[in-house]
């Protein structure tokens, strides 16, 4: 272990800093991480570029980053569950453990949860992190550490599949061919959908989505999708989009809304009860990465096919900025 920390700091809106900080302490239930792989998420874009996501405003240097891997290399005191070594997948979001939400298996929304890159918790674009080890996981040989870092994202997915209760025989619609799109296609498909087509205007992406689980796909810049779904997984966050999908839904369709958009979205009420819609949000996860990782170890879900570019920590505020150089791109990696 080093012992230098150097991080990606943000100070504001296109302030980003590369310094050293102390390698933090673990608390007796805490590991200490070194870091091997974080993913860039568009969260992580957003506070670049605009220093807040609605009220969580960085009005103290914040350190970025929340898709992440690395391996235990240190231990709390009462830390007994793995052992020095460990390549890990962390997932970012620790909660209180004690309100009603984490009591009754909701932890997603648990108002005190301590999410990296998240006002006021750093992240892991750092050399180390410490995290409670209830939420590093163990990853095998056979993921790598961009794939371990991805099983965050790929928690999302299988989040927004399971609130939609996708089951074998369901016919899925995916709105939005970006990370979450992808994800959110491969983990119907792992569901058992009897089919899933995924629906962008962005040919490269079309043509990558059928790596993804979706047996079709169609090109939203020709028109609607003309065709039904039982399900509705909308990605996009376009208001538009997101309104052509929902007419597409059978009577008792299920849509869940994942992409973040517009505030508002006009919902056709009378189509919503004539033909009794389901439609729900969907928050983070919970309870997702050991199936998550269990789907990567077997080789149902490729995930290193979304990593499209790599950076060096000294090279994050660049990472920050690749998809707006190359928008095919799907996930970029910062490896500290």
């Amino acid at each position: 272990m080093g012992t230098d920390n150097y991080a990606a700091v943000l100070h504001g809106a296109h302030d980003l800093r590369i310094e050293d900080r102390p390698v933090p302490e673990p608390g007796p239930h805490q590991v200490l991480v070194d870091v091997s792989a974080v993913g860039v998420c568009g969260s992580d874009v957003h506070y670049y570029q605009h220093g807040r996501i609605g009220k969580f405003i960085v009005d103290h240097p914040m350190i970025l980053g929340h898709e992440a891997s690395g391996v235990i290399v240190g231990q709390g005191t009462d830390a007994t569950r793995h052992p020095i070594g460990t390549r890990v997948a962390l997932e970012p979001g620790v909660p209180c453990r004690r309100c009603i939400y984490c009591r009754t298996g909701s932890y997603n929304l648990c108002p005190d949860v301590e999410f990296f890159a998240t006002p006021p918790f750093d992240g892991a674009f750092a050399n180390y992190v410490v995290i409670d080890e209830d939420f590093a996981y163990p990853v095998p040989d056979n993921v790598s550490d961009e794939a371990a870092a991805m099983i965050e994202p790929l928690s999302v997915g299988m989040w927004a599949t399971s609130r939609a209760g996708v089951h074998p025989g369901d016919e899925v619609l995916v709105t939005g061919a970006g990370p979450i799109g992808m994800l959110c296609a491969a983990a119907a498909a792992l569901a058992g959908a009897q089919s899933v087509t995924v629906v962008d205007i962005n040919p490269r992406r079309l043509r990558l989505a059928t790596k993804f689980g979706a047996t079709a796909v169609h090109d939203s810049s020709t028109g609607a999708y003309p065709g039904g779904a039982d399900v509705l997984l909308e990605c996009s966050g376009n208001p538009r989009a997101t309104g052509d999908a929902l007419a597409a839904l059978r009577p008792a369709g299920r849509a869940v809304l994942v992409g973040m958009g517009a505030d508002t979205l006009a919902v056709p009420l009378q189509m919503v009860q004539n033909r009794e819609l389901t439609i729900t949000g969907t928050f983070r996860y919970a309870n997702t990465y050991p199936q998550a990782i269990a789907a990567v170890a077997s080789g149902h879900i490729d995930l290193d096919l979304l990593v499209g570019a790599r950076y060096a920590l000294e090279q994050a505020e660049d990472a920050l900025q690749a998809n707006q150089v190359d928008d095919s791109l799907l996930k970029v990696v910062v490896r500290p």
